[in-house]
Formats: structure tokens, C-alpha cells, sequence
């Protein structure tokens, strides 16, 4: 082919390439596989039985729990892939993929039997889901939050009813191994409120936030960053982030100290749901579900670092005893922002899902009663580091925003709208903020979590 350039007086073209004919570039165009096979899975879990769950949805039961879809990164559109079978498994509520593997884990909540972990095999071409191995339970009510040690050999979890912190061992295949460890932080006491009558977490005014603060709630469970070795607990109940120190060849989490999750002003109760670690910034964003607040932390790797040496060298019960005694917290409070419009009435509003940007330039919270997200930009050079800034606040056109995600891109956001039944898609613009709605929103029952593939 000869790929000089020629110029003919009006105009220049490469010739053997640019001279293709209209009947060529039709051709070309249907060798390109159809939209709905190619493009990130998009994995979205539903509340399919309302009685056994801690809290009360306004929308529809799913009779099949999980479903997944293609995302079609030029317009945002999502086309159905796949659902699992009725009855197949029973109120999912949080999906971790898996480091490396094409599988993906699924725990399930309810409030009066114990929780079901599931490992799910993706199939990259159909978006089929099918079961891996064994499931297990997950040693506690409610579970709700699953999180894989950078090993990729041990998956910590929470039960928010019973607040239990447990530890399963993973398989190298991804399977699924047996519990390890059971940390309960009420030492055996017995909870405050029943399972057979509890408050709808969906109300915030003072006697809702009471009833949900008798007792503790583990609510999702994170690992620094660096090492893995010290974990953080936000427990809602209680107002605080409880740091442990992870041993991962016995699986067992000590603790090692507590702080609060925030500020506390006007009377407000925090309820800390969410935390999340920049990935290259030395700073902990907590999201405080109660008071519709994010706290911005400093973390100080040389503290963690010490506990986790301390406990490295401890060869006694008492010496490790006298580690835990003298630990010093590892995050400390920098900043406090609100996540809805400062005249909205708090008591109207719980926070759901937190996270960082795929950029890691902004952090960005859904609204669950203003039916928002807002976003967050972050200040990477202020002093203190990660300083945050409202961008903006974004309805989600629809109820109750329980959880949204980015593709890997971070152009796409894909938000799950619990109450009106509803899935919406997002154009997010990396450099502003700002977010516009594609006008695509699919039917899809109570959907309370979404994984991106």
C-alpha cells in the first residue's frame, strides 16, 4: 500500500486508507459486534422479602433478586442481559468483586436468621450469573458490607442487626472457605431491640435516630490502605469508628481503640455508615447516614504502621492487652460538610452510599429523602490535604438513592432508585462535577446496590 500523501490542488488523502468506499464502511460497520455485547456488566441486586429486613422500602418486592446489564458507553444506555432464577437467593444488598477473578460476592440481610454469603461466576459474554462453590453464612444478622483483604485470601464482612465483625477464608479459585473469626462488640450482651419489632429506618426524626442508636450497629468494614493490617468499623449506633488491628493468617480483628464518627452540633446524631480511603492521598472520607454530613479525616500511616508492629512483636495475650490500651487513633477530624441544602430539613434525610471519583478528584454522596447525590470536589494542594468544596447537588430522578456507581471511566453514573422502582443513567463531567441526566431510566424492583464488571 502506498501511504504517501498526495496533494491534488484541493485537498490531500492518504491513498490505499483513506479511500474507502461508502459500500466499504457499511461493510466494516456490521462486522463491529452489537451494543449489548460488548461494554462493562452492570450487576444490580433487589429486596425481594420487606418483613426480614431492618428497614422499611416503599417499593416493590423483586420475585428475582438480581439482574445484569450492558452498558453502552456511548449513550449511556443499559440493555437486560440476564436475571437469576425466582427465589434463588433472597435479599441481597452488597456485591464485592473479586481482585482478580471473574466472580463476584453477594451477602444477604435479614434481620432473624443469619446472613448467606454467595460466591457468583460471571460470564463475560452473556452477563450470566452462576453459582461458585458453596455458600456460607455469614455468622450474624443483616449482613451488609463485604471487603477483600489485598491477599485476596480472607473476606471481612459486618452484620448490622448483631453488629458481628467476622472473617472467611477465601479459596484460590474464589470459592468460598469457612468463617474464621466472630467479633462481636456487645461482648455477649443481649440487644436492646428486637428483630420482631423495630423502628422503619426510612423516618430520621429524634425518636427513629433513638430506637436506632439503643444498641450497636456494625455497618461496613474497610482496611487502610498500605498495609491491610488495621480495619475500621463504622459502627451507626454508636457514633464512632471502631480501629481494630487485622491479623490475616488467623483472620481475627482486636481491638484498638475508637473515634467519633464527626461532629456533633444542633443536637444531631451522626450514625457513620460509610468510609472511604483516597488512593493517594492521606485522608478518610466517613459518611454520616443520621446527620446527612461527610467527615474528612487525616490518616497518619506512621500510627497504623506502630500498631501494627506492636502487635507483630506481641507473644502474650497480656502483652497484646497492653498493646490495646495504648493505642493511639489512627484518623483525626479535619473538616465536616453538609450533603443537602442547608435549610432542608435533616429529619427528612439518611445518607446512603459514599465514594471517590474514579479521578479522585471529588467525593461524591446520595441523598436518601432529598433524592439527590451531591458532589464534593477535592482539594489536593489545601492545607490541611483533602479539603472539600461543594460542586453540586443532583437529583436522581427518583426515590430514595440507596446506591450508585461509576463505570471505570467515571463518565457514567448508575443509580439505584430503592423506592420508585427505577435504575437512572448519568453523564458525569470529570472536570466540573457537574452531572446531566441521558434521559435512560429502566424499571428495575427495590434495586439497592450496583456493581460495575
Amino acid at each position: 500500500v502506498n501511504n504517501s500523501i498526495v496533494d491534488d490542488g484541493e485537498q490531500k488523502t492518504v491513498q490505499g486508507i483513506m479511500d474507502v468506499s461508502p459500500s466499504s464502511t457499511m461493510e466494516l460497520l456490521t462486522l463491529l459486534p452489537p451494543p449489548h455485547q460488548h461494554g462493562p456488566i452492570v450487576i444490580v441486586s433487589s429486596y425481594s422479602d420487606f418483613s426480614s429486613l431492618a428497614h422499611g422500602p416503599r417499593g416493590c418486592e423483586a420475585t428475582r433478586a438480581m439482574r445484569t446489564y450492558r452498558l453502552n458507553i456511548s449513550d449511556g444506555s443499559l440493555t437486560t442481559l440476564s436475571l437469576v432464577a425466582e427465589g434463588a437467593m433472597v435479599n441481597p444488598a452488597f456485591l464485592r468483586r473479586h481482585p482478580t477473578l471473574p466472580v463476584i460476592y453477594s451477602c444477604e440481610e435479614s434481620v432473624s436468621e443469619d446472613g448467606v454469603v454467595r460466591a457468583l461466576k460471571v460470564d463475560g459474554m452473556t452477563g450470566a450469573l452462576h453459582e461458585h462453590g458453596l455458600s456460607q453464612s455469614a455468622g450474624g444478622t443483616s449482613t451488609c458490607y463485604l471487603t477483600i483483604h489485598k491477599s485476596g485470601r480472607r473476606m471481612l464482612l459486618v452484620n448490622y442487626w448483631c453488629s458481628t465483625i467476622c472473617t472467611m477464608a477465601l479459596l484460590s479459585d474464589g470459592k468460598l472457605g469457612s468463617l474464621l473469626s466472630i467479633y462481636d462488640p456487645k461482648e455477649g450482651r443481649r440487644m436492646n431491640i428486637t428483630a420482631d419489632k423495630h423502628v422503619n429506618h426510612s423516618r430520621n426524626d429524634a425518636a427513629a435516630q433513638a430506637e436506632r442508636q439503643g444498641d450497636p450497629h456494625s455497618h461496613a468494614i474497610v482496611l487502610e490502605p498500605t498495609m491491610g493490617m488495621v480495619a475500621y468499623v463504622p459502627d451507626l449506633g454508636m457514633d464512632l469508628i471502631r480501629q481494630f488491628f487485622f491479623d490475616e493468617e488467623s483472620g481475627k480483628v482486636t481491638p484498638c481503640g475508637t473515634i467519633i464518627s464527626g461532629m456533633k452540633t444542633d443536637g444531631l446524631r451522626l450514625g457513620p455508615r460509610y468510609l472511604e480511603f483516597h488512593s493517594d492521598l492521606p485522608v478518610c472520607y466517613v459518611v454520616n447516614e443520621l446527620s446527612s454530613q461527610v467527615a474528612v479525616f487525616h490518616y497518619d500511616h506512621s500510627v497504623a504502621a506502630s500498631i501494627a508492629q506492636a502487635f507483630a512483636r506481641a507473644t502474650s495475650e497480656k502483652e497484646k492487652t497492653k498493646i490495646q490500651l495504648g493505642c493511639q487513633p489512627t484518623l483525626t477530624l479535619i473538616q465536616v460538610v453538609t450533603t443537602v441544602p442547608e435549610a432542608f430539613p435533616r429529619e427528612m434525610n439518611t445518607c446512603g452510599r459514599v465514594t471517590i471519583h474514579p479521578s479522585g478528584d471529588f467525593v461524591v454522596t446520595s441523598n436518601r429523602g432529598h433524592d439527590s447525590v451531591a458532589v464534593h470536589r477535592i482539594h489536593r494542594t489545601s492545607k490541611p490535604t483533602g479539603i472539600l468544596t461543594l460542586a453540586g447537588i443532583f437529583h436522581t430522578r427518583g426515590q430514595t438513592p440507596r446506591h450508585f456507581q461509576f463505570d471505570r471511566s467515571g463518565q457514567w453514573l448508575i443509580v439505584a432508585n430503592q423506592d420508585s422502582n427505577t435504575c437512572a443513567v448519568f453523564n458525569f463531567n470529570c472536570s466540573t462535577g457537574q452531572i446531566g441526566y441521558t434521559g435512560n431510566t429502566y424499571s428495575c424492583p427495590s434495586p439497592n446496590f450496583v456493581c460495575v464488571w
